[in-house]
């Protein structure tokens, strides 16, 4: 009797270990949604190309003179624009040092977390290192970067 009640146990916990699972799993794909990731990527580039910039020692380069914005698709137009993967690619529109309009392609891998890597085409961004004004080679904060977005707004 004791053997049928620990089994019984062992279905019902692995019944509830399956609904915590499929609720987490639910609650990461809404979670992760387009206007949170297309924000949180637009708002991160500026900062790190305000950086860049910093670094390479041009002047006068905000985040309100870029003006990025990014407008993000996750697998193609029969994949509903929500949840985790590395599906996510995203056009970045910004305006550079000379105030010209560019814009560029970044694959994007979000993960359940609210966060996300994102790398970015070099032709536009520059190469993994770039040379400081004092001729030091040094990572280039806009080749690939990390960003997080808040899942509540």
């Amino acid at each position: 009797m004791n053997r049928t009640r620990l089994i019984i146990r062992g279905a019902t916990l692995a019944a509830a270990a399956a609904a915590v699972a499929a609720t987490a799993a639910l609650s990461s794909t809404q979670d992760v949604t387009r206007f949170r990731v297309e924000h949180s990527l637009a708002a991160t580039f500026a900062n790190l190309y305000v950086q860049q910039a910093a670094i390479l020692g041009v002047p006068g380069i905000t985040d309100g003179g870029i003006a990025a914005s990014a407008t993000c698709d996750r697998g193609g137009p029969k994949v509903a624009d929500v949840g985790p993967g590395a599906d996510w690619i995203c056009m970045v529109t910004f305006h550079d040092e000379h105030h010209q309009v560019q814009t560029g392609k970044f694959e994007l891998q979000v993960k359940a977390n609210s966060t996300y890597v994102a790398g970015g085409p070099s032709k536009l961004v520059g190469l993994a290192t770039i040379t400081d004004r004092t001729g030091r080679d040094v990572p280039n904060p806009v080749f690939e970067f990390d960003g997080a977005f808040d899942p509540n707004n």
